[in-house]
């Protein structure tokens, strides 16, 4: 504004409003009219269309000069005059809602493009300080521009652009609408489209979403047909002391907390970052961590229920604060969420779409407010240790990756170090934590060194700030750098704790002029390490490859290779199936040992089954999938049957071909079976004469030692 030249208001065409200047034809008389009424007491005339046709016939009499007529000059206004005059002339002020404009005005925000800087932004400018000496907006919106992926203007002519039309149909709306809402445009930046970024909306953000929705049905149609009712609860949503609940609704509650505050600032480019970052960290880790919880596979039912709750609460807020951003799949979500809500019963006749609008009740997302927050389930430890442990669990991938370790195969033991970590911080690694961490990097033990014993392990390296010091130190600097960078452990970390370090005559702030950095320096080919961007992390793996590691990894890959085969035979959790297996005849039954030496994993894994030879299966057994995996660098066939009865060895032939026909799972434990086939009687008793499963009899008959 300052160095702005003089607008020029005028052009000289014949579109335009007129410029309401009456003068003399040598300039020496001049009149502004200043409304109709004005116009027709001077002239005489009265209309009601100001343009250029009706009025610039129009004279008034020269008072000046007696005899002669003043005339409209021949501009008009530039039509950024009209634009900048737009807060006064929508309202028709002065001359009408004098009172309602004094309340709207200025306006809350106005939002346009980078190129308005010297149009619409300068002229509301320049009319509302001459008016009233302020702006006509409290905030201003800018978005930048958007250019072809070459860099260039987006051009009709070049057609170096994709069809809007065709990205929407391929992609989405929402996901077009994510695209820009977070990318540079938001900032006022130019932003190079690319319609792979749209894509990677739709795959990294939407998809994950939306599978976190249908997991969630999914348990609860599960749970549902099992004869358990999800009925919606807050209070057991608060109630719950499983720490990775707390951290995702503690997570949430600071989002929709962020929301508020950031939209009120009209800081949008700030919000949707925020949003996306949240939705990867409830499909990445929260979903991820507790899959087999939702599923009842880890604890009690009551325990699943309390993992179902809180992914629906904070679903629900998710789709509520996200509808004004992606408001076609956040209403898609909404109308399948809604339906466990008490309230939904009331959306008939019209309920939903009346006074309370409640969600459930309410017949869309769009008709709901942002949700407000809860103060009392904000939880700053819970985040911290959260993304502490997010931390540990990619350093620990790194390391396998150096070590070509696949994460099927267990490791001994997770060493993390941790720089300054608060007291909650080891306290939750040590305790409710440290079973996540253990399971996400496959290890049997995890060890958070004490600050006591950290030497131990790593070094404490420091090094000058060169942009900070270069300047302070000027010729000094080098002698400087050489002093701290040959500080031992000791020294290092006692620098740190004073704040303060004297070199050269100099004295240094350790906490704002020195960069300090953790490196793990502990001895043994076994250990593989990696450390966090700034330093302020390491982590530790035991790489040591024994036979009870490499049977543990085979393992997982055959559980891996069982669920495969589940997925393609297209069956449910709850289905029950055996599984065999046949080595080749040269593989010295090395999975057979691996299986041997887990079976407690099998069991855990595969709901109580275990893989056993193929020779032990009954012969009526029916495969219902079956495929060859190499494993332990021999080839596997892995077979998954339903269930057999299983029938003790030289069984009468009769008695087998009813027995096959029997459905184990209908078989109570130690029931008897009777039945008679060509005048012969049969009385079998289920652990004596027969089995349910191949397991069961092979675990009764000792036939195989390691069961």
């Amino acid at each position: 504004m300052k160095d702005a030249r003089d607008w020029a208001v005028s052009r000289n065409r014949f579109w335009g409003t007129p410029i309401p200047i009456w003068a003399s034809e040598d300039m020496t008389e001049v009149i502004c009219i200043g409304s109709i009424d004005e116009l027709a007491e001077l002239s005489g005339v009265r209309v009601d269309d100001l343009h250029r046709e009706t009025i610039d016939d129009i004279t008034i009499p020269s008072k000046k000069n007696p005899g002669t007529v003043l005339k409209r000059i021949d501009e008009v206004f530039d039509c950024w005059f009209e634009s900048g005059s737009m807060p006064y002339a929508q309202k028709h002020y002065p001359f009408e809602n004098k009172e309602k404009f004094e309340k709207s005005f200025p306006a809350n925000f106005i939002a346009e493009g980078l190129d308005q800087t010297r149009g619409w932004f300068y002229t509301l400018m320049v009319l509302a300080t001459a008016l009233f000496d302020k702006p006509a907006f409290q905030n201003l919106i800018v978005n930048g521009m958007v250019l072809a992926s070459d860099g260039k203007k987006m051009s009709k002519r070049l057609k170096n652009y994709p069809d809007p039309v065709l990205v929407i149909n391929k992609y989405g709306a929402d996901g077009l609408r994510m695209y820009l809402i977070n990318s540079p445009v938001v900032r006022a930046e130019s932003l190079k489209f690319q319609e792979s970024g749209v894509h990677g909306i739709v795959k990294e953000v939407f998809l994950p979403w939306y599978h976190a929705v249908r997991l969630l049905l999914q348990n609860l149609e599960r749970r549902g047909a099992a004869g358990t009712k999800f009925v919606p609860s807050v209070e057991k949503v608060i109630a719950t002391k499983n720490p990775t609940d707390v951290w995702i609704s503690a997570a949430t509650q600071g989002l929709i907390k962020f929301v508020h505050e950031e939209m009120g600032a009209y800081r949008l480019y700030t919000v949707m970052p925020a949003l996306v970052c949240f939705v990867t960290q409830l499909t990445n880790w929260y979903v991820r961590l507790n899959r087999g919880r939702f599923k009842g596979m880890e604890g009690d039912d009551a325990d699943a229920e309390t993992g179902l709750q809180v992914l629906y609460n904070v679903l629900l807020d998710v789709t509520i604060t996200m509808a004004p951003f992606t408001p076609f799949i956040t209403e898609f979500f909404y109308q399948h969420l809604r339906k466990l809500q008490p309230s939904y019963s009331q959306a008939g006749n019209g309920g939903g779409s009346s006074n309370p609008v409640l969600p459930g009740k309410s017949d869309s997302v769009h008709y709901l407010t942002l949700p407000a927050y809860d103060s009392s389930r904000l939880n700053q430890d819970a985040v911290d240790a959260m993304e502490i442990l997010q931390s540990v669990v990619e350093l620990g991938r790194n390391v396998r990756e150096k070590r070509l370790i696949n994460l099927k195969t267990p490791v001994h033991n997770i060493v993390v170090i941790l720089r300054n970590p608060s007291a909650n911080a080891v306290k939750a690694f040590t305790g409710p934590l440290k079973k996540y961490i253990l399971s996400e990097l496959n290890a049997w033990n995890l060890t958070v060194v004490p600050k006591e014993e950290e030497h131990k392990w790593v070094k404490l390296s420091l090094a000058p700030d060169f942009s900070l010091l270069g300047k302070k130190l000027g010729k000094k600097i080098n002698a400087a750098k050489n002093t701290i960078t040959g500080m031992s452990h000791a020294d290092a970390v006692a620098c740190i704790e004073k704040g303060s370090l004297e070199v050269e005559g100099f004295t240094i702030d350790t906490k704002l002029e020195i960069i300090s950095k953790l490196a793990f320096s502990k001895e043994g080919d076994n250990w593989e390490s990696a450390s966090s961007p700034d330093g302020g992390c390491v982590v530790a793996v035991d790489c040591t490859q024994d036979e009870a590691i490499l049977s543990a990894g085979m393992s997982r890959e055959l559980i891996s290779h069982i669920q495969q085969l589940r997925k393609s035979a297209n069956l449910e959790m709850q289905d029950v199936i055996e599984s065999f297996f046949d080595e080749d005849a040269d593989a010295c039954d090395v999975v057979e040992k691996a299986i041997a030496m887990n079976v407690s994993l099998f069991r855990t894994k595969l709901k109580g089954s275990v893989p056993v030879p193929r020779r032990f299966a009954p012969k009526w057994s029916i495969v219902i999938g079956s495929g060859v995996v190499e494993i332990g660098g021999s080839k596997v066939k892995v077979m998954i049957c339903r269930p057999a009865v299983a029938v003790k060895n030289n069984l009468d032939d009769k008695a087998c071909t009813f027995l096959a026909t029997v459905n184990p799972l209908t078989v109570e434990t130690g029931a008897t079976l009777e039945c008679s086939i060509d005048g012969d009687a049969f009385s079998m008793k289920e652990g004596e004469n027969f089995w349910c499963n191949t397991v069961s009899k092979l675990e009764a008959t000792k036939a195989l030692n390691w069961l």
